[in-house]
């Protein structure tokens, strides 16, 4: 029984200290992520983004911009200044993920369950799909449209080939 005791303490004690591991994501900084400007192909940060000027990203896209254009851009570029801390980094979730999970499994490409919430449970399953919340929501209701609206388009297949068959006899 002591053995047993004994065992059990020291399984408890090394589960405990594996379960206290830190593991902290890396920091994104707005000069360290690039965008691909104008067709030469050359690069921007997106802390200089934040502060080019309009004659400057002219020059460097080599077209001329109107008013409705610069006025957007810089509003996108205000909205890009708030998003980036005093020190560099990215203080937005969303543009922190973007820029960190974007291609991960589940976010783009066929997903198998918003396909079959759509297809066998009809706008239930969009419905369902649009109620969870998770990382991959944006796909699985993009995936659970896609089900229902083949459901639909083989239903009407069907609903015409038999009307089709009833009405030649």
């Amino acid at each position: 029984m002591r053995k047993l005791l004994l065992l059990g303490t020291a399984l408890l004690f090394f589960t405990a200290t594996f379960a206290t591991a830190n593991v902290e994501a890396p920091v994104l900084r707005a000069d360290q992520l690039f965008f691909p400007i104008g067709k030469s192909g050359e690069k921007i940060s997106y802390a200089q983004l934040a502060n080019i000027s309009i004659a400057d990203l002219q020059a460097l896209t080599g077209k001329k911009m109107g008013f409705i254009q610069r006025l957007n851009f810089r509003i996108a570029q205000s909205k890009i200044r708030k998003s980036i801390a005093a020190d560099g980094t990215i203080k937005n979730k969303k543009i922190a993920k973007f820029f960190t999970q974007k291609g991960h499994a589940g976010e783009t490409g066929f997903h198998i369950g918003g396909f079959a919430l759509g297809f066998l449970l009809g706008l239930i399953g969009v419905l369902i799909a649009y109620l969870i919340n998770d990382d991959f929501k944006r796909n699985r209701v993009k995936w659970a449209w896609i089900g229902w609206g083949i459901f639909v388009v083989l239903y009407l297949i069907l609903w015409l080939a038999v009307f089709n068959t009833v009405n030649t006899y």
